[in-house]
């Protein structure tokens, strides 16, 4: 069974080949979603579009510009007609101590994942609002849960932390237009957000406080996006989905 026949959905910041992004883009086109995978690089953003076979889109957009956001739906709408999910994944982090966060930290952080998930979702609202239809996924993380202690800094966590304050918002706001928001909370996942930078060291602290013992994979995020992008999750709204292998039990 196809769980997403006939939907459109938009995933930002889902060029990487090891992403959450990219993961969630192919299952859902499994299911038989149209996607539109938009990140900062155009070409990149074709290019894993085509990976996940064919009548899917790649776009140029920089959720940190209103703008962007805004001539991206337009384009979306243009071809598709419709935009039934959007996934909120864009983001980055930085391994930085508190003492140690400059303004221009603080900004780059909390524009491309907070900012970011404000701008596109705005952007797109109006369409969901007037079909009384629409799904909002937003990626959040155990950073928020517990204050850190994986890998991104404090202002990591502070995005994250606002993530889910404007998913519940946006879900008790948006619920009468037929609109669902959530959050994912992963843990510890394997793909590229770290850049290199996580040490061996670091990585068996990690593990060490995973009670399944090992790091998730990007499928295991898309498999509870893909719950949340259907039907499957109709009652659902204003949730946090902890998708961390046991490393905060609430």
């Amino acid at each position: 069974m196809k769980l997403l026949d006939g939907q459109t959905a938009i995933i930002t910041g889902a060029a990487s080949a090891r992403g959450l992004g990219k993961a969630m883009a192919s299952l859902f086109a499994a299911h038989g979603a149209r996607i539109a995978i938009l990140d900062l690089d155009a070409a990149q953003a074709e290019d894993a579009a085509a990976d996940i076979g064919d009548g899917h889109m790649g776009l140029a957009c920089d959720v940190t510009r209103k703008q962007d956001c805004d001539e991206a739906v337009a384009t979306v709408l243009e071809a598709f007609g419709q935009i039934d999910i959007l996934v909120n994944n864009a983001g980055i982090t930085q391994p930085l101590r508190i003492m140690d966060i400059t303004h221009e930290n603080y900004d780059a952080v909390l524009d491309v994942n907070l900012l970011g998930t404000l701008n596109m979702s705005q952007s797109v609202i109006p369409h969901m609002r007037g079909r009384k239809s629409g799904k909002l996924i937003n990626m959040s993380s155990v950073s928020a849960q517990r204050g850190g202690g994986i890998f991104g800094g404090p202002h990591y966590s502070a995005a994250k932390a606002g993530i889910l304050g404007l998913t519940k918002a946006m879900a008790r706001e948006l619920a009468p237009d037929g609109i669902r928001s959530n959050a994912i909370c992963p843990g510890f996942i394997a793909t590229d957000i770290t850049g290199g930078k996580l040490t061996p060291e670091m990585m068996d602290q990690i593990l060490g406080g995973i009670p399944m013992g090992r790091a998730g994979e990007a499928s295991d995020v898309a498999g509870c996006a893909l719950f949340l992008a259907s039907e499957l999750s109709a009652y659902v709204t204003g949730s946090e989905i902890d998708v961390n292998g046991g490393s905060l039990i609430h």
